[in-house]
Formats: structure tokens, sequence, C-alpha cells
């Protein structure tokens, strides 16, 4: 009886350890800017076009990006899809408060992995590509620092 108490205690022991790792908090932030909503959009578009972003916009205040091009060149989409070690995406939704403030939501989604052959996880953002650097550089555009 003891031994079958044992290995399952030893059973619990090991299956704990494999389990995933805890997936990051989300990387958001969310900001009221002393400026109108048509100069932050074209400030948040800048900003995310100079980082290597692509920039989609809707007519509601939303902007989406695709996966940060991390070289320029033909070798980016293998850089990405197979040897890269992180991708990230952003999603921004400004919302226009009155005609000097504007608040504006920024969320980047980033994933990476080990090796060549690991899958692509969700992990913490690096703090080139984190929502705080991105809002930073958004205010530095507006000249709100």
């Amino acid at each position: 009886m003891t031994r079958l108490i044992v290995s399952l205690l030893l059973a619990t022991a090991v299956a704990g350890c494999a389990g995933s790792p805890a997936a990051p908090e989300p990387d958001v932030m969310e900001v009221t800017l002393e400026a109108p909503a048509d100069k932050v959009q074209t400030a948040v578009t800048n900003v995310l076009t100079q980082g290597g972003y692509s920039v989609d916009q809707d007519e509601a205040g939303n902007v989406t990006t695709g996966m940060r091009r991390e070289v320029r060149g033909p070798w980016n989409g293998l850089l990405r899809w197979r040897f890269g070690v992180g991708k990230s995406r952003v999603e921004a939704r400004i919302v226009r408060q009155d005609e000097s403030t504007t608040r504006l939501r920024l969320q980047v989604f980033y994933r990476g992995k080990d090796g060549l052959f690991d899958t692509w996880e969700e992990a913490e953002t690096p703090l080139p590509q984190s929502a705080a650097n991105e809002i930073r550089l958004i205010k530095n555009a507006l000249r709100l620092l």
C-alpha cells in the first residue's frame, strides 16, 4: 500500500513539473493624450511604420499591423517563419474624447521560440517592441513629453 502511495506521489510530482510555462501578462497600455484624434492616428501610423510594421486602419479608429519586419530583403519571411526568436504585431484603438483629447489603447502581441525546431509560443515582449515604448515614441512624435 505504501508503495502505491509513493508511486502516486512521484507521478504527481513529475506531471506537475512537465507542465507548460505560464502565459505572460498581456502587453497593453491605455493613455489619454492631449492631441486631436487625427494627429494621434497619424502619429501611431508613422511610429509603427518606422518600427517595421505594415499598418492597416479603418474609419472606426482601429489600427492593426502585420508581423514586424525584422530585416530588409527576401530573407525576412524565412527569418519570421523559421529561424527567428521573436515576432510581434500591434493593435491600437483610437477614441476621440473631444476636440483636443484622445484616448489610445495599444496592445502588442509577441511570440517567441528558442530554436529551429521549436514551436512559437506567447512570450514576454522585449523592451524595444513593448507597448510602453511604443506609447513613448507616439508621445515623442506628438511632442507631448
